[in-house]
């Protein structure tokens, strides 16, 4: 990871920000993109650059306006002069039962988990071509097992999912695609997922017995970057066996 650079988005908190720490101390330097969470990146950037001075650098986007995407992609070139990789990890998460859906829901969750993926990776493209770059999206095992009551969400990381193959066909020989999906790692921050009941049954579906941790998911991301030249086009389960247990 020595002299690459890695633009993570939602880099700020949660496994975002894992992704970014295992990055940056594997040698990476690392773009750190946020929407909301500023005081988060920002405090982020300057832990990060405190351990190597200018290896950190945090772009701010609202990534369901697609016009923002060739302003990220150049504000990270501006700073490190070449971009090697990126981590589409943004997320929007949210129960959206069938009888309550509505379009700004659909607009949301498909335009995070699916739509800025796609249209990060063309105005990157360019520049990932010329370094033989890679993405890395941050799918889910409801890709292939929809979530009760999470109706969009679940199509929504399908889409991800197909999205990674085709990007890997579309992209190649000089740009690897690959997918990380998680199962159990950390809970959701709505109270709908306190239940500590719900959570041991959840967790009796792995094969494991256990919850991942947010680093489970950051070694694999590193993998698929650094040390996995030959593999593109993947979708890997990090879910301790959850996806075959259900």
């Amino acid at each position: 990871m020595q002299g690459k650079t890695v633009l993570v988005t939602g880099g700020a908190k949660r496994v975002g920000a894992a992704i970014v720490r295992h990055l940056h101390a594997a040698g990476a330097n690392v773009a750190i993109h946020c929407h909301g969470s500023l005081y988060d990146a920002m405090a982020l950037r300057a832990e990060l650059n405190g351990k190597r001075e200018g290896s950190a650098f945090m772009v701010q986007a609202d990534l369901l306006d697609i016009a923002t995407m060739p302003r990220v992609i150049e504000e990270v070139l501006q700073h490190f002069g070449h971009l090697d990789a990126i981590v589409n990890n943004a997320s929007s998460f949210y129960p959206t039962p069938l009888e309550a859906v509505s379009e700004q829901q659909w607009n949301d969750l498909l335009g995070t988990n699916m739509k800025a993926p796609l249209f990060l990776a063309q105005a990157a493209m360019p520049e990932l071509r010329r370094r033989h770059g890679c993405i890395v999206n941050i799918v889910d095992i409801h890709a292939d097992f929809p979530m009760p009551g999470h109706l969009l969400y679940s199509v929504a990381k399908s889409g991800l999912a197909a999205l990674t193959r085709a990007l890997a066909q579309e992209l190649a020989p000089q740009i690897r695609v690959n997918g990380v999906a998680p199962g159990v790692n950390l809970w959701p921050e709505n109270e709908a997922w306190q239940d500590e009941e719900q959570r041991r049954k959840i967790i009796a579906h792995t094969l494991l017995k256990r919850e991942g941790e947010p680093d489970d998911i950051a070694k694999t991301v590193k993998f698929l970057i650094a040390d996995a030249p030959y593999i593109t086009g993947q979708v890997i389960a990090v879910d301790g066996g959850r996806s075959i247990n259900l």
